[in-house]
């Protein structure tokens, strides 16, 4: 398995499409979905390749000169726990360091939601050195609140 970066817009939507797909407790509103599909085609993009075959993607926004943004990421269900999400996420932080940016941040469902996939979510930020910042119930809409959690990454 190796980390690669993509460049071409369908390419990117192929992968992200196939893996967001596959993820249905967490990517499960159709019109969101496909928010990030489309969105990600124009990002910084990086897959997890097993010969030819995409097992997880990652890309990264911009928000300021400062801060980036993991803005989706995603790992086949049968690939999870194996280190493909870390190595996703170490890529694009040096893809970070690299241009120059002192913060990452990303969002992701707050625990005062009781959805245990995103409880393994935040785990996993949580591992990768992301602190909780700051809620933002009404960004997602009361039923689904945003939390967004960052790291210092000079």
């Amino acid at each position: 398995m190796n980390i690669k970066e993509i460049h071409d817009k369908q390419e990117k939507r192929e992968i992200s499409e196939r893996i967001l797909k596959s993820l249905p407790n967490w990517f499960g509103i159709p019109e969101s979905t496909q928010e990030y599909i489309n969105k990600s085609s124009n990002l910084p993009f990086f897959a997890a390749m097993d010969e030819i075959k995409p097992l997880g993607f990652i890309s990264i926004k911009e928000n300021n000169q400062y801060t980036a943004e993991i803005y989706v990421m995603g790992v086949l269900p049968d690939y999870h726990k194996q280190g493909i999400g870390r190595d996703l996420f170490n890529r694009a932080l040096s893809f970070t360091k690299d241009h120059g940016y002192e913060f990452l941040q990303v969002k992701t469902l707050d625990e005062s939601h009781p959805d245990i996939y995103y409880a393994d979510t935040r785990k996993f930020y949580l591992s990768m050195g992301f602190k909780p910042l700051e809620c933002l119930p009404e960004l997602w809409g009361e039923e689904n609140p945003c939390l967004i959690m960052i790291q210092c990454i000079r």
